[in-house]
């Protein structure tokens, strides 16, 4: 029987489909109950007697992108070179679910590209100011319309994609589909195939999917579902400043080595609140990831 490494190209509940170094797929399960492989993890696997696969072992991660709160872990994808988080100018994205992101991105060492889709419309001017503090901070912002420059995708974005594994993050409305069909004519057929194969109908709306761009190359796109919350238990207080470069640029100048930035005297990073070098809607989310801490302290842990 064959067996090899193998790619998770989808996965839907405890069956996936994995692509093997000749670029064959295969239905797997994987041995015993758990289910832990996701999209991106490079797998061992043996072909079995009925043209199935079995999975034996996840190799090692370079990096997982997952969020975390008080009740359940949800992971995207692994082994990621770049996250191109895919916001609007309407609808408006949310600047903490996009910090959350970021913060997640930093977290596990995963490079980021924001892209801000629909220049187009009213409000672009407001929405573009926006994210100027993270273009500050040392974030590459892409600023693109594909509803009027389809071409805009690959002339803006493809160079990046080119020879890494990317995964495409954002809010539903955003026009995340307009760009995986601007990259890829094929997409709707991509998806039927692994929707017939999984039998898992609307799966694509509730796991993320791999679109190779240039198998040659090791191009890849991951397409992610949408998400209503993001927690970040997973990444220690202590470790949320380091996480947020804005923040951390300054936190090695507070009085205290142990200063929580919150309202302790001589801190550095309330100072540049203050004088406007933080903005103000940073710090607000920063404390706010300290009170969902301190709420699960305090309860205790929980899970479904």
């Amino acid at each position: 029987m064959a067996a090899g490494i193998a790619i998770v190209v989808a996965g839907h509940g405890r069956h996936y489909l994995v692509e093997d170094a000749q670029g064959r797929r295969h239905l797997g399960h994987p041995r015993g109950k758990k289910s832990e492989a996701v999209v991106g993890d490079r797998v061992r696997f043996e072909v079995t007697g009925d043209a199935s696969a079995v999975i034996e072992a996840i190799e090692p991660r370079r990096n997982l992108l997952f969020r975390q709160d008080a009740w359940k872990t949800k992971a995207f994808a692994a082994n990621l070179d770049r996250l191109l988080v895919w916001l609007a100018v309407d609808p408006s994205f949310g600047e903490s679910q996009l910090a959350r992101a970021l913060i997640a991105a930093e977290s596990a060492g995963i490079a980021t590209t924001v892209v801000l889709n629909k220049t187009d419309l009213a409000g672009h001017a407001e929405q573009a100011a926006r994210l100027g503090p993270y273009r500050a901070m040392g974030y590459e912002v892409v600023e693109l319309s594909l509803k009027t420059r389809r071409d805009a995708a690959q002339e803006r974005l493809a160079p990046l994609l080119k020879g890494a594994t990317t995964l495409v993050l954002g809010p539903s409305g955003a026009g995340k589909s307009s760009l995986i069909n601007a990259l890829l004519p094929d997409a709707g057929a991509q998806v039927g195939e692994i929707s017939r194969a999984l039998n898992s109908g609307r799966h694509t709306t509730t796991s993320s999917q791999w679109y190779w761009l240039d198998r040659e190359h090791g191009s890849a796109l991951i397409d992610s579902p949408g998400f209503q919350s993001f927690g970040l238990q997973h990444v220690e207080p202590a470790s949320l400043v380091a996480c947020m470069p804005d923040l951390r640029a300054h936190a090695g100048d507070c009085r205290f080595y142990n200063c929580t930035h919150r309202r302790e005297p001589g801190c550095a990073v309330v100072s540049a609140v203050q004088q406007g070098a933080i903005s103000e809607s940073r710090w607000r989310i920063y404390r706010e990831l300290l009170g969902e801490h301190d709420a699960t302290r305090d309860e205790g842990p929980r899970r479904a």
